[in-house]
């Protein structure tokens, strides 16, 4: 039998799909205010993949993603999705999302999003929350799977996760040091002194 093992913390990645780049910005504003800092942000581009948000978000809505500093549980996510489902409906127009927002998690081999929709490649977590394997990491890239939505395909995203996995990889290797302090460590002193030696 094996022994039970957690597994280590992951990064918080979130999608934010919106019809103008003044509600990315305010959402973003609104989930810094729950999940902290900031780390690697793409800057906004037009999503053109598919025309199906056009009725909540228009015919040219804009996409960015946001990851945080702070790692979290895996299981974290399920509260997370289920919050971020609210704010979209907190934000919503006469009853109309005016932001989409999907929450995921990357760990050094896999990128994951939360759903509530399930399929015959989804996971189900609990309360009403599956999670959906998107992207692997393999010979130094993010590749998708045959089920992974055309526009997590896209070399946009491709350089967005490579970034945030880039901190990420720093980040697990150095005791959990956030890349952004990185650089206020001075050679030969202990980054992490709670770290094991």
């Amino acid at each position: 039998m094996g022994a039970y093992k957690i597994p280590a913390k992951v990064k918080l990645v979130v999608g934010l799909l919106g019809g103008n780049p003044e509600i990315l910005k305010r959402t973003r504003e609104l989930l810094r205010a729950r999940f902290g800092v900031e780390e690697e942000i793409m800057a906004p581009i037009p999503f053109t993949w598919t025309r199906y948000y056009s009725d909540e978000l228009g015919e040219s809505p804009w996409r960015t993603f946001v990851s945080y500093e702070a790692l979290i549980p895996r299981e974290d996510l399920v509260d997370i999705k289920r919050f971020t489902n609210d704010l979209e409906q907190g934000l919503a127009s006469e009853g109309v999302r005016t932001i989409n927002i999907d929450p995921g998690y990357m760990t050094l081999g896999q990128f994951f999003l939360a759903t509530t929709k399930d399929q015959r490649h989804r996971v189900y977590i609990r309360d009403g929350i599956f999670v959906e394997p998107t992207l692997y990491f393999q010979d130094g890239d993010f590749f998708p799977f045959e089920w992974t939505y055309r526009d997590y395909r896209s070399e946009e995203y491709r350089l967005y996760f490579l970034a945030a996995r880039s901190k990420l990889a720093y980040q697990m290797h150095h005791g959990g040091l956030p890349h952004s302090r990185r650089k206020s460590v001075q050679p030969g002193t202990v980054e992490n002194p709670e770290a094991p030696g």
